[in-house]
């Protein structure tokens, strides 16, 4: 009976700790990241305009890197040729960026129909 009680309690440590380490991973460093897709910023517009399911199926929660001309900027987030909008993880100054062509790195969550925008978050600045 002691063995088989023994035997529970450590089948419950055991299933308690692989459950504790896979609630608390570490969560995903996309600055680290390679990216998934490398696209202009009206190429990403243009596979969501055409085929959103699509588009959305292929980018959808990806590391994706975009290149585009920074049209507006605010606190921690960057939209680019007002359609791209990026909320940024970095703390990079955003004033010298305005009207500049920049490439930002960022995972897609998804496009916006009523915007017409395209949604990242994460963002890097890369150049």
């Amino acid at each position: 009976m002691k063995y088989k009680l023994l035997l529970l309690l450590l089948i419950l440590v055991i299933v308690g700790a692989i459950g504790y380490g896979y609630l608390y991973q570490d969560h995903r460093d996309i600055a680290s990241e390679k990216p998934t897709f490398t696209i202009t910023s009206e190429d990403f517009l243009t596979s969501f305009l055409e085929d959103a399911n699509a588009a959305t199926e292929k980018f959808l929660n990806k590391t994706i890197q975009v290149t585009g001309v920074c049209t507006s900027t605010d606190e921690g987030n960057i939209t680019l040729n007002d359609q791209v909008y990026i909320a940024l993880d970095d703390e990079t100054s955003l004033t010298d960026l305005l009207n500049k062509e920049i490439t930002i790195k960022g995972r897609c969550i998804g496009y916006d129909d009523l915007l017409e925008e395209i949604k990242l978050d994460q963002g890097t600045v890369l150049k």
